[in-house]
């Protein structure tokens, strides 16, 4: 199998889920789903959210902030490199207007580290909840025509590893900040 039979069969699987020219119950769940991965929510959220929490919330905002932060860097230098564009649709102008890059998809990326974070440091019942919710972002992107099933895979798999990565660096991090500045986060 060749890899342009394997865009191929991509772009054809993904079309299958596609919702976004069919109006109804299922368009609307997808819209809701695809946009609740937005960073533009998720940065001024944790923000407010850092300054309204006790010292257990903190952490968890804190570490979410900073490693959606980070993430967005790491997804827009394989899109840089990778330059598949998304496939054709009319639903996000704004996505594909500000991004035109599709691999891989910021959104499933992002999802799917807020799980993993969560796991480490939300309640059980968050991170149940995020775990639930990151799949549901993920396959609303490609049911909206904004991405391909390989760039939700590929989302998803570099959230879950910069997401454990960033937990095996966030106290030594956090220690030598308190440590230089006398400041904690929480």
């Amino acid at each position: 199998m060749s890899f342009r039979s394997i865009l191929e069969l991509d772009a054809r699987l993904s079309s299958q889920f596609r919702v976004a020219e069919k109006p109804g119950f299922l368009r609307n769940l997808a819209i809701f789903f695809a946009h609740s991965g937005d960073s533009w929510f998720w940065f001024p959220a944790l923000i407010i959210a850092w300054l309204f929490s006790d010292s257990d919330w903190k952490k968890w905002e804190t570490v979410e902030f900073f490693g959606i932060a980070g993430l967005a860097a790491v997804v827009l230098a394989v899109k840089l490199l990778v330059k598949r564009k998304r496939p054709e649709g009319e639903w996000g102008g704004i996505y594909r207007n500000t991004d035109p890059l599709s691999f891989p998809s910021g959104h499933a990326a992002r999802a799917f580290l807020i799980a993993v974070v969560g796991t480490a440091l939300a309640p059980l019942w968050l991170a149940l909840a995020l775990w639930v919710w990151a799949p549901l972002v993920a396959f609303a992107r490609v049911a909206m025509g904004v991405h391909y099933l390989s760039d939700i895979l590929a989302g998803a798999a570099l959230g879950i590893i910069v997401g454990v990565i960033g937990l095996q660096i966030y106290q030594p991090l956090v220690d030598w900040f308190a440590s230089v500045t006398g400041f904690l986060f929480w």
